[in-house]
């Protein structure tokens, strides 16, 4: 182990200590561990934040906006995570902190859940710092996960802990909705909510222990390379990848044009239970994760690109679903349909953008990709609410960012038709749920060592 290691967060016992064999188990153990309790914070916490935003008082745009910009100060603050690696020297001690941080944020909730206030100013500095630590830490763990990982079990291994960690989602919400629908019906709900963030909270501290208790092969990687930021962005924009970023630059943002603003119209337009929220939620949920192996198939017999085609049309009429009727089960029909259309466009995208990229720039680049995936959100959910603004969040003005939704993502079809076809070889990416919506474009993070030619002491290029 490199000396380096020493700045690495302490264990109860070195794990350098223990055999080989057993030390990788434990490492596992520890990863899957990892990987459970995060997903059951972002189903419990994260997902109900806009929710809690309404129940305080804060109001609609404020609710839609909290799922969005929070989100791009998050990805411009994640930049300074290449310089804190080298500073720490350990890409393992940067997770764990940032970890531990993203814990913290749910404590000043808690408060504002316990006294019944909470201020516009103090919820979006949260959730900011809150998305900043998240963001920072995932470019660093893909880098670290990738030197803990052997090659030989990575397809097996990422598909099982992503299967793990997607349950603990669904269990999270399910089981916070249910609670939040009680305490609704018992005129408790801020204590609810207060006993929610808690108990993500601790989650997210199980994680970090868990993060803690796994080895770290190479703490810095000795042929890593530095890159400016500027020429990573250069690097980005060329080529099929730069063609395939403008394509997710424009869904995004006529996706968010309405995305972030579904769960105000459900609560305070449609008076939407906390029960029928969640069964709504948790459609889209079920149906994007049981077609992920249908559309990994699908991939393997007609390619990556022809399943962004797919994917990228499907998602067309999701929101104009909406405008049709608010039916309960007709929505749930929707829903239903756009987690399964979402899975295909986002499964045949990561594929096509990361295996267009040299493996060895995939880590840097995905710091990149964050940045322009948070701004492009911000972008939309900003003109989104600016309409609901000027028509002061009238029903129509609901149904029109819906129907606008719709168009834009037409309109970047044609994006998609300059984008030339690209041959990979994997049909499957491993997936970390990192934010769940109710509109079924749930933000996922890929996992890059479970693609292909993620070799362990690999060089890795790092945003700088």
């Amino acid at each position: 182990m490199s000396s380096s290691a020493n700045h690495s967060v302490s264990l109860p016992f070195p794990t350098s200590l223990l055999p080989a064999k057993r030390r990788l188990r434990r490492d596992l153990r520890c990863s899957v561990g990892d990987g459970a309790a995060f997903g059951a914070m972002v189903g419990m916490g994260e997902t109900y934040l806009p929710a809690f935003v309404l129940a305080v008082g804060l109001g609609e745009l404020t609710a839609g906006l909290i799922g969005s910009v929070p989100l791009f100060i998050g990805g411009v603050l994640q930049i300074v995570s290449p310089w804190a690696i080298r500073k720490l020297g350990s890409h393992k001690a940067w997770v764990v902190l940032c970890s531990i941080m993203q814990a913290l944020m749910f404590l000043p909730l808690i408060m504002a859940a316990m006294t019944g206030t909470l201020s516009t100013a103090a919820v979006l500095t949260i959730a900011s710092l809150y998305w900043a630590s998240g963001l920072a830490a995932g470019p660093a763990w893909n880098t670290w996960i990738g030197t803990l990982v052997p090659a030989t079990i990575r397809p097996r291994f990422f598909a099982a802990r992503t299967r793990i960690s997607q349950a603990c989602v669904f269990a999270g919400f399910m089981s916070a909705g249910l609670l939040l629908q009680w305490a609704s019906d018992n005129d408790v709900l801020l204590t609810a909510y207060a006993v929610l963030f808690g108990v993500a909270a601790f989650c997210r501290l199980i994680s970090a222990l868990m993060l803690a208790g796994q080895s770290e092969p190479i703490p810095i990687p000795p042929l890593m390379t530095r890159q400016p930021l500027r020429r990573i962005f250069a690097d980005v924009c060329k080529g099929p990848g730069g063609q395939l970023l403008m394509f997710l630059v424009a869904v995004q943002a006529a996706v968010q044009l309405s995305g972030p603003y579904f769960t105000p119209f459900m609560f305070n337009n449609l008076k939407l239970s906390y029960m029928e929220f969640m069964i709504l939620i948790a459609a889209a949920f079920l149906f994007r994760i049981f077609s992920l192996p249908a559309w990994g198939q699908l991939a393997s017999r007609v390619g990556a690109h022809r399943l962004l085609w797919i994917g990228a049309v499907g998602i067309v009429p999701v929101s104009f679903g909406w405008v049709i009727s608010q039916n309960f089960y007709w929505l749930l029909a929707i829903q239903a349909y756009s987690g399964a259309a979402w899975a295909a466009y986002e499964l045949a995208f990561f594929l096509l953008f990361f295996e267009s990229i040299p493996e060895e720039k995939r880590t840097g680049m995905l710091t990149v990709y964050n940045l322009i995936n948070v701004g492009a959100w911000v972008s939309g959910s900003l003109f989104g609410g600016l309409i609901l603004y000027t028509m002061q969040t009238s029903f129509t003005s609901y149904l029109l960012i819906f129907g606008l939704s719709a168009l834009g993502r037409v309109l970047a079809l044609g994006l998609l038709a300059r984008v030339p076809k690209i041959e990979v070889e994997s049909q499957e990416i491993g997936m970390r749920t990192i934010a769940v919506r109710p509109n079924g474009a749930n933000l996922d993070a890929p996992v890059l060592p479970s693609m292909p030619d993620q070799i362990p002491d690999s060089v890795t290029a790092q945003a700088s």
